[in-house]
């Protein structure tokens, strides 16, 4: 079974590079404080890396 994380965005990405901005948007995150279930594959752990300042990630059972 694969497993999810749950993630919010909880600092703006007003300041964050064009590329930080357009990871969170492939993510599907929008607004500060949107919350998203992703799949949890190697993929998605790369691209939550690059934001980890921005976010904070939770996993689901």
């Amino acid at each position: 079974m694969m497993t999810k994380v749950k993630i919010t965005q909880v600092k703006s990405s007003v300041r964050a590079t064009e590329r930080q901005q357009a990871t969170l948007a492939s993510l599907g995150i929008r607004k500060i404080h949107q919350v998203v279930e992703v799949d949890c594959n190697p993929v998605t752990k790369g691209m939550i890396d690059k934001v980890l300042h921005l976010v904070k990630v939770e996993e689901i059972n």
